[in-house]
C-alpha cells in the first residue's frame, strides 16, 4: 500500500435540481443529484387506479417534492410504498404518503423502528430535516411479495444475505426489464457497508442481481445505468477486500489502512471516506464475524470523520 494526500472537503453546494426519467412504459425513476449522503432515487409505476412507489425521501422538502412529481405524471394516489431498506434516505418520508400501504421487509421494519427520529450533527454537516413522523412498513414480509400494477408484475424480494444492510429488498419488473436496487448499486457514489456485509454484497451482485439480466438498473443513488454498473461496483468491493486483507496483515487499524491507500480509480467517486466504514466491516468478516453482525458503528463513523479532516460529513440534503 501506499500512501496518498487527501483532497480537503468538497464546499457544500446546492446540487442540481431532481428530475424524472421514464424507464419503462408507466414505469418511472425519480433521479436526485448528486447523489450523496441523504440524497437517494426512488421511482414509481403508474396503474389504472393507483400508483406504486418505491422508497421516500429524506428529508419533508425532497419527499414533498417527490410528491409533486408523481403528480406532474398522474393525478392517482400512491397506494402502495415500498421500503428496500430502512436508512432513513429511503425511509424518514414515509409520513407524507398519506393512505399508502407501507410495505418492507420485517427487518426493514425493525431497523427503521430501531435508527427512530433522524440526527445530522456531529455526524455530518446540519440537514433541514422539516416535518418528520416515524413511519415504518406496517406490511412486511421475510422473503418477498407479488404486487400489481394493473396487469405489471413486480416481483419484491428480500436478497437473501446482508449486503447494504441485513434487509435490503430489490423490486424487479420483468416484463419492463427495469431494477430497481435500492443501495446495492450506488454509481458514482462509493458503495457503503457498514451495516451490511462486503462479501454477502459480492454473492448478492453475483448470485441475485447479475442473473436477472435487467437491461435498465436503478440505483439507489447515481444516473440510471446498464448491466456494467454491477462489474463497476464489485470491483470496488473486491478492492475493499484486498485493502483490508494488506491491512490487516501489515497490523494497521481501519482507519490506518485507509490513509495507507491509494484508491486509484475509485478516487472519483463521491463520498470516498466510506472506504473507512467499509474497512471496518471488512476486518470484522477477516476476524470470523458473521455477516450483518452488529460493530463498533460510533467508532468507524468516527473514523471516517477524522479521515475527513476532523470535519462533519458533506451532506446537501
Amino acid at each position: 500500500m501506499s500512501s496518498s494526500p487527501h483532497d480537503p472537503p468538497t464546499p457544500i453546494t446546492a446540487p442540481a435540481p431532481p428530475r424524472l426519467e421514464e424507464v419503462g412504459d408507466g414505469v418511472f425513476a425519480y433521479l436526485q443529484p448528486d447523489g450523496t449522503w441523504w440524497i437517494n432515487n426512488t421511482g414509481f409505476l403508474v396503474g389504472s387506479r393507483g400508483v406504486v412507489s418505491v422508497d421516500s425521501c429524506s428529508t419533508e422538502r425532497r419527499t414533498r417534492a417527490y410528491l409533486e412529481a408523481i403528480r406532474s405524471v398522474t393525478g392517482r394516489p400512491v397506494r402502495t410504498l415500498v421500503n428496500t431498506h430502512h436508512h432513513g434516505d429511503h425511509t424518514f418520508g414515509n409520513h407524507l404518503f398519506a393512505g399508502a400501504t407501507v410495505v418492507g421487509h420485517e427487518e426493514t421494519r425493525a431497523g427503521a423502528l430501531d435508527w427512530g427520529a433522524p440526527f445530522s450533527e456531529p455526524v455530518w454537516t446540519h440537514v433541514d430535516w422539516g416535518e418528520f413522523a416515524l413511519e415504518p412498513p406496517f406490511l412486511t414480509y421475510t422473503d418477498g411479495v407479488t404486487l400489481w400494477v394493473d396487469d405489471l408484475r413486480c416481483e419484491v424480494r428480500h436478497v437473501g444475505s446482508p449486503a447494504h444492510t441485513t434487509n435490503d429488498s430489490i423490486v424487479w419488473i420483468p416484463d419492463r426489464n427495469v431494477l430497481f436496487c435500492g443501495d446495492l448499486l450506488f454509481n458514482g457514489g462509493t458503495p457503503f457497508l457498514l451495516q451490511g456485509s462486503v462479501a454477502g454484497a459480492i454473492e448478492v451482485l453475483e448470485q441475485v442481481i447479475a442473473p436477472l439480466g435487467a437491461g435498465t438498473i436503478v440505483p439507489g443513488h447515481g444516473p440510471v445505468a446498464g448491466p456494467e454498473l454491477i462489474g463497476t461496483v464489485l470491483g470496488y468491493l473486491r478492492f475493499v477486500q484486498a485493502t483490508a486483507k494488506a491491512g490487516k496483515e501489515a497490523g494497521l487499524e481501519p482507519l490506518e489502512a485507509a490513509r495507507e491507500t491509494d484508491l486509484g480509480p475509485y478516487a472519483e467517486l463521491s463520498d470516498r471516506e466510506r472506504i473507512v466504514g467499509n474497512l471496518h466491516r471488512a476486518y470484522a468478516e477477516l476476524d470470523g464475524e458473521p455477516r450483518g453482525a452488529e460493530i463498533d458503528v460510533v467508532t468507524a463513523l468516527a473514523d471516517m470523520i477524522t479521515y475527513n479532516g476532523g470535519k462533519p460529513l458533506t451532506c446537501r440534503a
